[in-house]
């Protein structure tokens, strides 16, 4: 057996680290690209670009919103043009997966700063893409992780208090998909069996959530900076973004790729919030006794993530949608088949459906 473990080469995190770009990004290179979308833009990003201009040469280009590949070229083409030595992707998910996979195709450095505690999309060396419209296609890999991520709690604390519970929703099922990959003896994301000190991570990972969550949402709707924030920010980033990559990602996620294929009012749900749903499936696919299952019930309702389908806004969608939720979970290349037994289009069907209905027989 071999087993594999991943990081970025550097992470950084604290109160105010962007205020001082320079000391943790002049081995990087000169010419950096400075990849954010408008209201990121707006809220940091400019102030950024100040602070940058007066050591490096940037290139500041707008991201169009969705880590495609149509806009993957888009930006490659300019960083040729402008003969860019680096990247700095400044924003959420979708703009932080896109610029690795930017830095990637240029064979550049790239620099990782989220602007939100979200996702764990920060520190892998993968990326998932969709199609202009939304729909999941694919995840891309990477011979190596993010030269840094570099996280301004400051920054995280003035965000929307939504994106930091969308992130504990998304860092709570890596620990729910580490134990199930782990129980199968399948893979990780890095095609090789996960490590104790990956599966550690992600244990780590699930009891700060339980224990300093509700804390660092107080701090976040108060917009002060405070230890649980800085714990919680690093779970939802680093923790959870080691845990996932390295220990592997199994139904939870898979079940998110396969909402995608769904539209209306449900395509405004954040990542983080459509997989807390789906980490719930997970633990029903799983069989969990009542009282496991309560207990990750009851901290998604105590933080407003979504336990029932009305929470989704698919309290209308049929058994027929949620079919081909499954049948998107379930294509060959997902995640989905590192669980520890089969599961199929129609299982994933199912468990959706009955996940909504004891959450509301619970009531």
């Amino acid at each position: 057996m071999i087993k594999a473990f991943s990081s970025p080469a550097h992470y950084v995190q604290g109160n105010g680290v962007l205020d001082h770009p320079k000391e943790h990004l002049e081995n990087l290179g000169k010419q950096p690209i400075l990849l954010c979308d408008d209201v990121v833009w707006g809220i940091v990003g400019e102030k950024l670009n100040q602070t940058l201009s007066s050591d490096f040469t940037v290139t500041h280009v707008n991201f169009g919103g969705e880590a495609s590949e149509e806009e993957i070229s888009r930006v490659v083409e300019i960083g040729k043009k402008e003969k860019n030595d680096f990247i700095i992707g400044l924003g959420g998910g979708k703009t932080l997966d896109t610029a690795k996979n930017i830095a990637d195709k240029l064979e550049v450095p790239v620099a990782i700063l989220p602007t939100v505690a979200s996702t764990d999309a920060p520190c892998s060396a993968l990326s998932v893409l969709y199609t202009p419209e939304g729909q999941f296609t694919n995840y891309a890999f990477y011979d190596k992780n993010p030269d840094i991520v570099l996280v301004d709690t400051k920054v995280v604390a003035n965000a929307p208090v939504r994106t930091l519970i969308a992130g504990i929703g998304d860092a709570m099922a890596t620990n729910i998909e580490a134990q199930d990959v782990a129980k199968g003896h399948n893979k990780s994301m890095l095609g090789q069996a996960p490590t104790l000190a990956s599966l550690a991570i992600a244990q780590t990972c699930e009891d700060n959530l339980f224990a300093h969550a509700h804390e660092a949402v107080a701090a976040a709707e108060a917009h002060v900076v405070t230890a649980a924030l800085e714990t919680i920010t690093e779970a939802n980033t680093l923790l959870s973004g080691i845990g996932f990559e390295s220990s592997g990602l199994a139904a939870a996620h898979a079940i998110y790729n396969g909402f995608t294929v769904l539209s209306g009012e449900s395509e405004k749900m954040m990542h983080g919030e459509k997989v807390a749903y789906g980490y719930l499936c997970e633990l029903m696919l799983d069989n969990v006794p009542t009282e496991v299952l309560d207990k990750y019930i009851d901290f998604n309702q105590s933080l407003g993530l979504p336990t029932t389908l009305a929470d989704l806004h698919l309290e209308d969608a049929t058994y027929e949608d949620f079919l081909n939720v499954g049948k998107q979970a379930t294509i060959p290349s997902e995640t989905i088949h590192q669980m520890p037994f089969e599961v199929t289009a129609e299982d994933v069907a199912n468990v959706i459906v009955a996940v909504d209905s004891y959450v509301k027989s619970r009531k």
